[in-house]
């Protein structure tokens, strides 16, 4: 066994089966005493800015963004705690923040408890000299007037990264557009995960939650299906935490590359015995979590031919890579998906005269799905090719 990242980290798993604010602040009350209370995480004189997902404009029951009841139960904590320069924000793939905030009712509960909204509206080029792939981020000024953050992410699916969990949710902390330049130059999955990890090493996210209570499977992350998982997960290790989701919907933590990159960032553990997992009823194994809590039949994608040795063979690669596709009944013809392309020339085109769906150049396209996430009418879904799947199972993936 190789060694863990300085010792054993501890993932908290709570069963929760409905968005009821007083039985979400009990397991979230619950999980921050197993983890040993909020205070040794932050001091009460720092400020504190609570990161949920506010990918884009939904409802709280699309499953697309933090449901405003995990939300509640933070802020009513850190009230109850003493804690006062508290602030809120995202930064997300398309529109206003404070719209989308709104709709996704994560404002009214800031409101209730005199949660300010932190400025996600502007930004501040930073760098990085640590980083590995990553030099230099540009980070929304309202995480950069922070002392510290607390992540609320979502438990969902993503095209490009398999899931999207802890480490995958900092990245709302990119000021706006550069998001997209992101995606232009870390251009694969391998790439964009390290970047990811790189963000995590600079910002250092005291404490991760993730709201599993109704999770996003299939097209993920914004068009996919809501699914209960009746679970909150809690760690201040987001490796180790998404690792425990993935055990969950019978994904192997492996193949998942911020998982691989973050361990070997030195930014958490993903390795089953490199992982505690406390419950209320007391210490479990990762088997006990799965057979309570897993959905082995949970839809995301397991094959991966990055793995075998066909992924060096480029005419065989245009075969068999996944590709995003327009369903054309479902299209409105609004040009988001073009809009939030980041490849110079765009990938995606759409000629509203002759009244068609928007068009691929797939020479052009990287794979970064910036189009799926953004679409509105969730028209866009990810295609794989039937030699892929064919290939998948021949490899064992």
């Amino acid at each position: 066994m190789e060694s863990c990242n300085s010792k054993k980290s501890k993932v908290v798993l709570l069963e929760c089966a409905e968005y009821d604010e007083h039985k979400v602040y009990s397991a979230v009350k619950t999980g921050l005493d197993l983890l040993g209370g909020i205070e040794k995480f932050i001091e009460k004189d720092e400020k504190i800015l609570l990161k949920p997902n506010l990918l884009k404009k939904a409802l709280p029951e699309q499953a697309i963004t933090t449901h405003p009841a995990v939300f509640n139960a933070i802020a009513e904590i850190l009230r109850e705690e003493g804690y006062n320069r508290i602030y809120y924000g995202d930064s997300p793939g398309n529109g206003n923040p404070i719209k989308i905030s709104n709709y996704a009712g994560i404002s009214k509960v800031a409101e209730k408890f005199g949660i300010e909204e932190a400025d996600f509206t502007q930004g501040k080029k930073v760098d990085f000299t640590e980083g590995k792939v990553a030099k230099e981020f540009t980070i929304s000024s309202g995480v950069l007037d922070s002392d510290c953050i607390i992540n609320i992410c979502k438990m969902k699916t993503h095209a490009l990264e398999r899931i999207t969990g802890a480490v995958k949710n900092t990245f709302g902390c990119v000021y706006g557009f550069n998001k997209g330049l992101s995606h232009a130059r870390y251009q694969n999955a391998d790439r964009f995960a390290k970047m990811l990890c790189d963000l995590n090493k600079m910002l250092k996210p005291r404490l991760h939650i993730m709201d599993g209570i109704v999770a996003m499977e299939g097209n993920g992350p914004s068009s996919g299906t809501p699914v209960k998982m009746k679970v909150i997960l809690m760690s201040s290790d987001p490796v180790a935490l998404d690792s425990v989701f993935c055990r969950l919907i019978n994904l192997d933590p492996a193949s998942v590359p911020t998982n691989v990159n973050g361990e070997e960032w030195s930014v958490g553990n993903w390795r089953d015995d490199c992982i505690e997992i406390l419950t209320p009823q007391g210490e479990k194994s990762m088997d006990e979590v799965v057979r309570e809590y897993g959905r082995k039949d949970f839809d995301v994608y397991r094959g991966d031919i990055k793995k075998s040795a066909f992924h060096r063979i480029e005419w065989l690669m245009k075969l068999i890579s996944q590709r995003p596709y327009v369903v054309e009944k479902k299209c409105i013809r609004c040009g988001i998906c073009v809009k939030s392309c980041p490849v110079e020339g765009k990938a995606i085109s759409l000629n509203k005269s002759n009244g068609r769906a928007p068009e691929y150049n797939y020479d052009k396209c990287i794979r970064c799905y910036c189009c799926q996430e953004m679409c509105p009418e969730k028209a866009i879904e990810i295609k794989t090719p039937l030699l892929r799947k064919i290939l998948d199972k021949v490899v064992g993936l």
